[in-house]
């Protein structure tokens, strides 16, 4: 099987579909030898800050000399972004070579995985090939009935904010929402929860208390001299001053999580000093989240894409260019809460260009156009996605920067027009 094979066989149709259970996982596993039994992860779970978390703890764990798988999902460029081992994607041989492993074990299943479930598999087996000393592990949606809650209790359950996403599967309230989420904490593991919301704090802390794990949350007050810019953002924590290169207001809520994290890892063995603490933060890079593709002329994007994601970038926007109204680049979901962010738009934006991600759930960009009229804004509908971001750079005409936000799915095609363009 070769890497292309590999993927083929990944994303198959035989593998579509979303069926929630642990059974089909953990036969998949026993079936491999359960690659996930020696190994010690961080496991996060959350709506929104998973992944820039992810991202800053593993650079963290991989700046104090430990060999830090990392499983995150869904990827913006390239699969093997899913895993990673100090920073190194997958290599295409390599996932190859997996993907070969488990198809034999997955075909003698009568119930077979989905492909969140195979994937879940591969990234276990390579993070047991490469003998990593822990995983950051990022939950794919919900919690407690998603692949990756096969494992033994972890180091650390994390849980970033919460907010309403993926209702059909989750639930349709807050407290539904983290009760979902909250099952991936385990008897004998630490907790950690950004706690957001009073109800789904209440939540968090009843299941903590139920299972007698330690429960903390992060210490937001203890970030002051903070500073923001293109550039990323700034701070000081109980007297050291910390850089994070990656903007956007909600950064400062996920590098206090991770700076809680460290402490808490500190207690249980882990040897992360000052050095790789400040190291780790300042290289980290996560890509889609409030990030500048251009300077000059000002664009950037950010995958918000539900109302709270949305909201934090319109703060993060504000909080970087004051009264500036930017031209909005959008492509949205249809099975989202578009009305609410649109809303929330059109009181930011100059005017809006829309564009059909590449996903079957996408409004397709006409409609789009409508909704934003609706709202009361201005709008011209793209057919492309590279003929979106033309239309933006011309409309922007360098006066005002260009944000483009509202999916993941069409980061790779606004990124390639963008160094195509300019």
């Amino acid at each position: 099987m070769n890497y292309e094979e590999a993927l083929s066989y990944i994303h198959s149709v035989s593998w579509l579909g979303s069926k929630p259970g642990l059974s089909r996982t953990k036969r998949l596993l026993d079936l491999m030898g359960n690659p996930q039994s020696g190994l010690r992860f961080v496991h996060v779970a959350g709506t929104n800050g998973k992944g820039s978390t992810c991202a800053m703890l593993s650079e963290v764990l991989t700046a104090a000399g430990y060999k830090t798988g990392s499983y995150t999902s869904p990827y913006v460029l390239r699969f093997n972004e899913r895993m990673r081992v100090n920073g190194v994607e997958i290599a295409d041989g390599e996932l190859a070579d997996i993907t070969a492993f488990v198809k034999q074990f997955a075909d003698t299943m009568d119930d077979k995985p989905t492909e969140f479930e195979l994937v879940t598999a591969i990234g276990f087996e390579y993070f047991r090939r490469s003998s990593c000393d822990i995983v950051v592990l990022e939950v794919g949606m919900g919690g407690e009935l998603d692949s990756t809650n096969v494992i033994d209790a972890p180091v650390l359950a994390v849980i970033t904010e919460l907010a309403l996403d993926h209702t059909a599967y989750l639930g349709n309230t807050v407290a539904e929402i983290a009760a979902a989420k909250a099952g991936i904490i385990k008897p004998g593991c630490k907790v950690l929860s950004a706690d957001n919301t009073a109800e789904g704090a209440a939540v968090v802390h009843e299941r903590c208390t139920s299972l007698g794990c330690p429960h903390y949350t992060p210490e937001y007050d203890a970030l002051t001299n903070r500073q923001i810019s293109v550039g990323g953002i700034a701070f000081d924590y109980h007297g050291e001053h910390f850089t994070v290169p990656l903007c956007g207001t909600y950064q400062f809520r996920n590098a206090a999580t991770v700076l809680k994290a460290v402490e808490i890892l500190r207690t249980e063995g882990f040897r992360i000093d000052g050095d790789a603490l400040h190291t780790g933060l300042s290289r980290t890079v996560w890509h889609a989240r409030f990030e500048v593709l251009s300077k000059s002329p000002c664009f950037i994007y950010d995958g918000g894409h539900n109302p709270q994601g949305v909201a934090a970038a319109v703060e993060s926007f504000r909080a970087c260019f004051g009264g500036v109204k930017p031209v909005v680049l959008i492509g949205l979901m249809a099975d989202k809460d578009y009305k609410t962010e649109l809303r929330m738009l059109t009181g930011l934006a100059e005017s809006f260009v829309s564009v059909t991600p590449a996903n079957p759930r996408a409004m397709d960009a006409a409609s789009l156009a409508v909704e934003i009229r609706r709202a009361g804004g201005s709008c011209v509908p793209a057919e492309s996605v590279k003929q979106g971001v033309a239309a933006a750079l011309e409309l922007a005409g360098g006066r005002v920067p260009v944000l483009a936000l509202g999916s993941l799915y069409m980061y790779g095609e606004v990124q390639n027009a963008v160094r195509e363009l300019l």
